[in-house]
């Protein structure tokens, strides 16, 4: 009589356990886990003792924390990715691309739905609040002011700046407040994208119109200070 050897099974997915019902599964833990413990102390080898199966089927399915963040709050959307790609250019033309990124994703009829939904979300109560919060400071805030460098102030000047993007957003997709609303989106980049530059470099915008163009605000109390002198 021949012995059958057994073989330790490899890990992945549990044994009659459907790809479905795996993902679901790993989702539904992701969801209890970030609730309980927030973004930031969530980790994928957590998610995966409390789903039952092995860490690398966890990365199988999901390729990381934020994109597990992204599928428990349905948004069909990677804002990590997107501020990503902006960040991904010369510093001076930052602001532009930042706006011009988020409003064109925004704009998209499959994106806005959900997007709206998380953005409610975000400014709530509960655990996925929480989560959510800690999520967009983690990955966008902290991006961008890495990006900016070592400043003292760069933390600061990306909030500033990201404040700047949800009032926009907030006015124009959650409120929906013409003229805002029915712009284009060219030409809310020429109006926003110099006020989101200044909050980012700490430098006003230039331009004639800007505050230190001819026609600016500093070129007014200069002249109007001078006009003083001379009285």
């Amino acid at each position: 009589m021949t012995e059958r050897l057994h073989h330790p099974r490899r890990p992945g997915r549990p044994r009659g356990a459907k790809s479905g019902d795996t993902r679901a599964r790993i989702l539904a833990a992701a969801t209890d886990e970030f609730g309980e413990r927030g973004y930031e102390a969530a980790s994928m080898r957590a998610i995966a003792r409390r789903a039952g199966v092995d860490p690398a089927l966890v990365h199988h399915y999901f390729d990381d924390k934020q994109s597990l963040v992204a599928e428990v709050v349905e948004v069909p959307l990677r804002p990590d990715r997107l501020v990503g790609a902006a960040l991904d250019g010369p510093i001076d033309e930052l602001g532009e691309r930042l706006v011009r990124a988020v409003l064109t994703a925004w704009d998209s009829a499959t994106v806005r739905p959900a997007a709206v939904a998380a953005l409610r979300s975000a400014i709530g109560q509960g655990p996925v609040a929480r989560m959510l919060r800690e999520f967009l400071r983690r990955e966008i805030m902290h991006r961008i002011a890495s990006r900016l460098g070592d400043d003292d102030d760069a933390e600061l000047r990306a909030e500033l700046a990201a404040s700047q993007l949800v009032g926009v957003i907030m006015i124009r997709y959650v409120l929906e407040f013409d003229p805002v609303a029915s712009l284009p989106i060219d030409e809310l980049v020429a109006r926003v994208g110099p006020s989101v530059q200044w909050h980012l470099t700490g430098r006003p915008p230039g331009g004639p119109n800007g505050p230190n163009g001819p026609n600016g605000l500093d070129s007014e109390a200069a002249r109007a200070k001078n006009s003083a002198h001379d009285e």
